[in-house]
């Protein structure tokens, strides 16, 4: 759980797991392998790692029948929200798929008002709105612009999103390495009779991608952020969570030469600053009408 008041050595380790996160999709594209094949491997080369450091760490603890239900939906909503995001980039690019898939506040908030009947916090609707006005233009729907492929690529990052907001249930008194170790695991299960990975024929290149993504961008990264949770207010958390989606756009600019139009940058603009006011709890200033 993030705590009250930031400690030292949380911020750069929030910091340095937000750039890896917005470099995974470099990697994704890099490896040229099927969204399903680069999930695989990266569930069975992150749950070895994860669960090889918590091993070594004596850090294993007994789950109740109840938890291990929990952390079974969440490996399986967690394993459809990379499929889903990877996918998504073969559509839209990384930048909107990434932006568009940091709705998933939003989505996390219309569960919890759901499925758990707790009152909907209408002072955070002006920012939702924003946040899918700006999906709008991101479409291009605004002048009739949006193609196939790009609709497509909006549909799937809005589905990672409301997957990993599913996902996201916490399971309290349970480490965080055991939970998504254990949930990559059952992704490998899931997977293997679905991959068709050509081990054989993958180059240098290829492997160099997959060991990343599994080693770095999940043992890796994992560790800093749960260290950065411990060591981090919330505010702070979800100030520094925006350098993900900001290294995202600037990899797709840079290295695959994304020309993202005005409208495009517009709506990318709109969506962050709708989910960043959301994470901050700003309050417009409404004036209630008198009552007579």
């Amino acid at each position: 759980m993030p705590s009250q008041q930031s400690q030292p050595g949380g911020t750069w380790r929030m910091a340095a797991a937000m750039v890896l996160s917005g470099t995974i999709g470099w990697f994704v594209v890099t490896s040229g392998q099927p969204p399903l094949d680069v999930v695989f491997f990266r569930c069975l080369l992150g749950g070895a790692a994860l669960l090889g450091v918590l091993t070594l760490q004596r850090g294993w603890v007994r789950m109740t029948r109840a938890q291990a239900g929990w952390l079974a939906l969440g490996g399986v909503t967690l394993v459809l929200n990379w499929l889903a995001l990877f996918s998504a980039y073969a559509y839209s690019g990384i930048a909107i798929a990434t932006v568009v898939y940091h709705t998933q506040p939003f989505f996390l908030l219309l569960l919890t008002s759901v499925l758990q009947r707790e009152p909907f916090p209408f002072a955070r609707l002006p920012w939702l709105v924003l946040a899918f006005a700006g999906v709008m233009l991101i479409t291009g729907l605004e002048h009739g612009a949006g193609g196939a492929s790009m609709l497509a690529g909006i549909g799937l990052g809005l589905l990672a999103a409301l997957l990993y907001a599913v996902a996201t249930r916490r399971l309290q008194a349970i480490p965080p390495g055991q939970i998504a170790g254990l949930q990559m695991v059952l992704g490998v299960l899931m997977l293997a009779p679905l991959a068709h990975p050509a081990a054989g024929s993958y180059g240098a290149v290829t492997w160099a991608a997959l060991l990343a993504l599994g080693l770095v961008h999940t043992g890796v990264m994992y560790t800093l952020l749960y260290g950065a949770f411990q060591r981090l207010s919330v505010v702070s958390i979800a100030t520094l969570s925006f350098i993900y989606p900001l290294v995202a756009i600037v990899i797709d600019v840079m290295v695959f030469g994304v020309v993202l139009g005005p409208l495009q940058v517009a709506g990318m603009a709109l969506v962050l600053l709708g989910v960043v006011a959301n994470q901050l709890g700003w309050a417009l200033p409404l004036r209630r009408r008198a009552q007579g």
